[in-house]
């Protein structure tokens, strides 16, 4: 596969990063996945932002412009003959003398990867509680960094890829899964964990609670235990590649796959992907 590396595509078997990046060294580096449908980047203004709010957070000086970055995936897609698509955009601090900086990065290492999209789509996963505990924000709020080693440890606990870990917070109230978002339903009303227990603010999470929100779905987020997610009548999870995953057992507590709320939102979701959506402020 062809991807992207500053300013130049290449093969990846021939890119190279400098062994003194700060991406490599000390993880300072944040990421970007979303997917292609139709050669349509969905949700694209969303990732984008929230990519520029992350690299403003680590200090590191980006100006890479949206229609440059269309240009890229246009480029890319044609390279590599796909017209749906897993895209990774990722940028790390780049290049620079080994010790701890305090000043901006100005030379970042910009890499974007393209694979295509495993078909069809996984509807329904199982899911577990883990040992693991979620870790805490580096900082203010959770970034998609390159942090990843609490992550890591969960998947070691869960390696089925059919099945979800869940972490919960050091507290034990719910937090999220390996690399989702976590919803549930009782009595018609949709549940999920605040920001504020630590988790990342998904993008597909964002724009399931505008669903909600449009649809006139009572949604409430905030701090719940275990128990609650157990006595739920449905359970489902969240992620822009994964869409939305109806979840049909959790621990030993199985739930229907086909629940009314969930489905409902797998519908809209698959209604709106077509719609190339550029932003949930379209809805």
């Amino acid at each position: 596969m062809y991807i992207y590396q500053n300013g130049e595509f290449v093969l990846e078997t021939k890119a190279r990063i400098s062994p003194f990046d700060h991406g490599f060294l000390y993880g300072l580096g944040v990421f970007e996945t979303f997917r292609i449908y139709d050669g349509h980047p969905f949700l694209l203004d969303d990732h984008f932002q929230r990519l520029a709010v992350s690299l403003k957070e680590l200090n590191i000086l980006f100006d890479l412009k949206k229609d440059d970055f269309l240009e890229i995936i246009t480029s890319l897609l044609k390279l590599n003959k796909l017209n749906n698509a897993y895209i990774r955009f990722n940028i790390s601090a780049g290049e620079a003398p080994i010790g701890l900086q305090t000043e901006a990065y100005t030379k970042p290492n910009v890499i974007i990867f393209i694979k295509p999209l495993v078909t069809p789509l996984v509807r329904t996963k199982k899911a577990t509680f883990l040992q693991t505990v979620r870790n805490t924000p580096e900082g203010f709020e959770r970034l998609k960094s390159h942090h990843y080693l609490n992550s890591i440890l969960g998947k070691r606990e869960v390696p089925d890829m059919n099945t979800e870990g869940v972490f919960l917070t050091n507290d034990g109230y719910v937090a999220e899964g390996v690399v989702s978002n976590i919803f549930w339903v009782k009595n018609g009303q949709v549940y999920s964990p605040a920001i504020k227990t630590g988790i990342l603010n998904g993008i597909t999470r964002q724009f399931v609670i505008e669903l909600l929100k449009k649809n006139e779905v009572a949604f409430n987020e905030g701090y719940y235990l275990p128990q609650d997610v157990l006595d739920a009548d449905e359970v489902f999870i969240t992620n822009s590649i994964q869409e939305i995953v109806s979840i049909s057992m959790l621990n030993e507590v199985e739930y229907s796959s086909e629940g009314k709320v969930t489905h409902f939102l797998q519908k809209l979701y698959d209604d709106f992907k077509s719609q190339r959506l550029w932003s949930m402020k379209q809805l």
